[in-house]
């Protein structure tokens, strides 16, 4: 069995969610012999393709960007190389410029999209891409969503529910460096040794405004890792409100994000929009046995954290809720490390890689016995006609 992932960017050029789930989907069933490759666009100029632990990472030359969407003209004709030697398309949405060289490209093969997200922001952008997602999401042959929750209060997928499975993230921890003791020595010197975690791409919906919002009054520990569009703003932030105790990290190696996840008291993740369909590190926190907050907010987050079992869940964009829940979980260590504990549980029992690529590898097969049946269906039938065709009596022009 082939396969080919299809998204805007891919690892090693870029290190978000998504990115991620393709490589835990693309490593996992390269293990099951399912012959994986990716496609993703790039601005680095770097070899077309590359070996990525078991797969292919290919790269096709992002030409441009409008609203978070990269465009490229050489990707038509890459994709439709790739397409026609694999037996299954896999799609990541949302990326609108993935839908046009979709159908541009007229390629026939089975397909199924993990739908990572609805589209929140561009809402005027969105009023003209509406159309054309429908048409693409009606024309693939399944769509994955990584949680019950975000399919239940998700209005697009509702459209769909017909041909909607639920996948959810799954993370190898085998895959994750163990941090020497040097490394956790050295942060915990540099951090003191109970501080909050957030791990992350800066980005509007994280709802870390929120998180020094609710700082103000309180001096816990916070520590953030990760880079992104609005690091500056949240920086002036803490300025402006006199915030001694956050620090920002940067992006960091993996021993060194895996050294804080050991390390932390707590995971905290105050995303308040639905753009946050999931929360990959979230989940990194549950797998290293951390309780977490979270804010509901109909997705993923609390499919991961469960309220008052693996952590605390919180009203989305409340400072004054998310305070008194690390306050809670800082006063309360004995709880909280119960929370840890059954949040490891929980994982072990949900959040695998290769539980969750086990299930791609038999929705991949679902799709292949359903199009050979559907041709072989097609074949029988015209065979049928063929034979109904050959009783009938000959026209006395057809013996001249």
């Amino acid at each position: 069995m082939r396969v080919l992932h299809f998204y805007k960017t891919s690892l090693p050029d870029s290190m978000g969610g998504v990115e991620q789930v393709i490589h835990q989907i693309a490593t996992g069933a390269s293990k099951q012999g399912v012959h994986t490759e990716v496609l993703a666009l790039t601005t680095n100029r770097m070899p077309r393709t590359i070996e990525m632990n078991g797969y292919k990472v290919n790269r096709a030359r992002m030409n441009f960007q409008i609203a978070s969407t990269g465009f490229s003209a050489s990707a038509f004709l890459r994709f439709s190389q790739l397409a026609k030697k694999a037996d299954i398309i896999h799609y990541h949405f949302p990326w609108p410029f993935m839908d046009v060289v979709h159908f541009a490209t007229r390629v026939k093969k089975p397909s199924v999209v993990t739908y990572h997200s609805d589209i929140i922001r561009q809402k005027y952008l969105l009023k003209l891409y509406r159309p054309l997602k429908r048409k693409f999401l009606a024309s693939v042959d399944r769509i994955v969503t990584t949680s019950p929750n975000y399919l239940k209060t998700s209005n697009v997928l509702e459209k769909f529910s017909d041909k909607v499975s639920i996948i959810p993230i799954g993370l190898d921890k085998a895959t994750y460096p163990q941090p020497s003791l040097e490394k956790l020595q050295y942060w915990r010197t540099k951090l003191g040794p109970k501080f909050f975690l957030f791990v992350g791409v800066i980005r509007y919906y994280k709802g870390l405004h929120i998180l020094l919002e609710a700082m103000q009054g309180v001096d816990y520990p916070i520590v953030i890792v990760g880079a992104g569009p609005i690091e500056d703003e949240l920086k002036a932030l803490k300025k402006q409100l006199g915030l001694r105790n956050i620090h920002f990290l940067g992006q960091l190696p993996d021993e060194d994000k895996v050294a804080l996840f050991t390390l932390c008291y707590g995971v905290v993740f105050p995303s308040h929009l639905r753009s946050e369909a999931f929360g990959v590190s979230l989940l990194e926190g549950a797998m290293h046995g951390k309780p977490m907050i979270s804010s509901e907010i109909g997705t993923g987050t609390t499919f991961i954290n469960i309220a008052d079992l693996t952590g605390l869940v919180v009203p989305p964009s409340d400072p004054t809720a998310l305070q008194q829940a690390m306050r809670y979980l800082w006063e309360h260590p004995t709880e909280a490390a119960e929370m840890g504990q059954r949040a490891a549980e929980r994982y072990w029992q949900h959040f695998t890689a290769d539980q969750m690529a086990q299930s791609y590898v038999d929705l991949y097969g679902e799709l292949l016995h359903s199009r050979e049946n559907l041709h072989r269906h097609y074949v029988d039938q015209t065979l049928a006609r063929c034979g109904d065709l050959s009783a009938l009596p000959h026209r006395a022009s057809d013996n001249n």
